[in-house]
C-alpha cells in the first residue's frame, strides 16, 4: 500500500500540472471504486470542474475544484493496496479517466480496485480524515508529544506505529525501517521505551520518511508516481523484505514474524 512518501510524491508531481486545468470529460470503466455519490452524480459534479490544487492528509490524495456552478467541491482518492494517479496520454487500462483542457489525461489505475473515490462538499468530514492521527513529518509534531503519547499506551510499538488514529502516513515499510534504524524490537510495549529511546524513534521516524520522499518513494509492488516512474528507495531497505538475509550491521539473518495482522521484518540481534 503506498505510504505517505509515496503519497506525498505523487502530490507533488500532479500538483504543479493539474493546477488552473478544468475537467473535460470522465470516464469510468470501473464503477466499484466509486464509493460517493453515484457514478451519474460523480461525472456531473467533475464536468467542467476547475482544478486549484492538490493536497494530501496522510495516505489520503485530495483534489481541491471549483464545480462548474462555482461551489467548491473536492476529489478524494485514496489508493488503498494497488492504486495509481498518474499523469500522461490515455491509459486503456485505467479504472477512471479524467481528461484535462490541456489535452492530458489523469489516471486512476488499480489492479485489484480497492481504492475509493469521492467527491464531497467537506473532505473533513470524512470518516477516514476525523479519526487522523498529527502528520509525522508537521512542525506541530514534536518528539515531546510523541514521548508524552507513547508512555500512556500499552500497545505493541509496531502495530502502534501503523495506527493512522496515532500518527497519520506511517505504513508496514517505514515503521520497520524507522524501528531497525532506532534499534528497538517491534513487539516491545510503547510505554517501555526509555526517554532516549524515544528520541531516537521519532528522529528516525522523520528522517525516515524525508529520505523515501527524496527517493520518490518505494515501488516495491505496484506504486508509481504521478508521472507513472517507479520509487527507488527499494535500494535503501535495512529489514524490510530481506527475510533471511544478513543484518546491515551484525550478519545475523533478517527475521519475519506476524505481529497485528502484519508481516514484520527485524533483526532479533540488533533490535532489543
Amino acid at each position: 500500500m503506498p505510504e505517505l512518501p509515496e503519497v506525498e510524491t505523487i502530490k507533488r508531481d500532479l500538483d504543479p500540472l493539474i493546477r488552473g486545468k478544468t475537467i473535460t470529460a470522465v470516464t469510468v470503466s470501473r464503477s466499484t471504486v466509486i464509493k460517493e455519490p453515484g457514478v451519474r452524480q460523480f461525472k456531473r459534479l467533475l464536468l467542467n470542474a476547475r482544478c486549484r490544487r492538490i493536497f494530501r492528509r496522510g495516505k489520503l490524495l485530495v483534489v481541491e475544484l471549483d464545480s462548474a456552478a462555482g461551489r467548491e467541491l473536492f476529489l478524494t482518492v485514496h489508493l488503498k493496496m494497488t492504486g495509481q494517479l498518474v499523469i500522461g496520454p490515455a491509459d486503456p487500462k485505467s479504472r477512471v479517466s479524467f481528461h484535462l483542457s490541456d489535452g492530458m489525461v489523469l489516471s486512476y489505475n488499480d489492479q485489484r480496485a480497492l481504492g475509493e473515490l469521492r467527491v464531497v462538499k467537506d473532505w473533513r468530514l470524512l470518516n477516514v480524515v476525523r479519526g487522523m492521527g498529527p502528520e509525522p513529518l508537521s512542525a506541530g509534531f514534536t518528539a515531546e508529544m510523541f514521548a508524552r503519547e507513547l508512555h500512556g499506551r500499552s500497545t505493541k510499538i509496531k502495530p502502534l506505529l501503523l495506527d493512522q488514529t496515532f500518527i497519520a502516513g506511517i505504513g508496514n515499510i517505514y515503521a520497520a525501517e524507522a524501528l531497525f534504524l532506532s534499534k528497538i524490537a517491534p513487539q516491545r510495549k510503547a510505554n517501555t521505551l526509555s526517554q532516549s529511546e524515544s528520541k531516537r524513534l521519532f528522529k528516525n521516524i522523520r528522517s525516515i520518511l524525508e529520505k523515501a520522499i527524496q527517493c520518490r518513494g518505494s515501488s516495491f509492488n505496484n506504486y508509481r508516481d504521478g508521472l507513472g516512474k517507479k520509487g527507488t528507495f527499494t535500494r535503501h531497505f535495512t529489514v524490510y523484505s530481506r527475510k533471511g538475509e544478513p543484518c546491515v550491521c551484525c550478519k545475523e539473518p533478517i527475521r519475519k514474524m506476524t505481529l497485528g495482522g502484519r508481516g514484520t521484518y527485524f533483526c532479533a540481534q540488533c533490535q532489543k
